[in-house]
């Protein structure tokens, strides 16, 4: 199926697409001070430029976009019909890069967390995978047991 808009109008319509500060990742950020943490947003300093950053449990967070980064068996990371060959060449080199950030996170001693955009996001979510973190490394994330245990949850529905 050709593309129903222009190559002029589709380059305007990518182009507006942000990387940062976007509605999922505000999202994020916005529930991560729900539970009583105080996240810094994109740290240029570490690999990746994390899209919230705990650095006092040493806990990095990314929102991805599912198309962006290749989310394996999800219908929003379907390659367009046209230019197929650039768009998997993108996407798959997208994919390497975050491999590799990932693995240089870990080096360094930072736990990384990663989010879908096609997955919402609810406080209880978010409390469950920091506990699930804080309980795998021990006595050194007592806060982020401590703050994940003691919010109230949002039921979802």
């Amino acid at each position: 199926m050709a593309d129903v808009y222009s190559k002029t109008k589709r380059s305007e319509i990518m182009a507006k697409i942000k990387g940062k500060h976007t509605s999922p990742e505000v999202r994020l950020v916005h529930l991560l001070k729900e539970l009583g943490f105080k996240p810094e947003r994109h740290r240029k300093d570490l690999p990746g430029s994390p899209d919230a950053v705990l650095p006092r449990i040493k806990v990095v967070l990314f929102v991805n976009g599912c198309f962006w980064h290749g989310h394996r068996n999800c219908s929003r990371a379907s390659f367009p019909s046209t230019n197929r060959v650039f768009w998997k060449t993108k996407i798959e080199k997208n994919k390497r890069r975050d491999v590799s950030q990932q693995r240089k996170l870990r080096k360094m001693g930072w736990c990384v967390l990663t989010f879908w955009t096609c997955k919402p996001l609810t406080q209880e979510i978010l409390a469950s995978r920091l506990r699930r973190y804080a309980r795998r490394n021990g006595a050194s994330s007592a806060t982020a047991r401590k703050r994940s245990q003691s919010q109230p949850t949002i039921a979802e529905g």
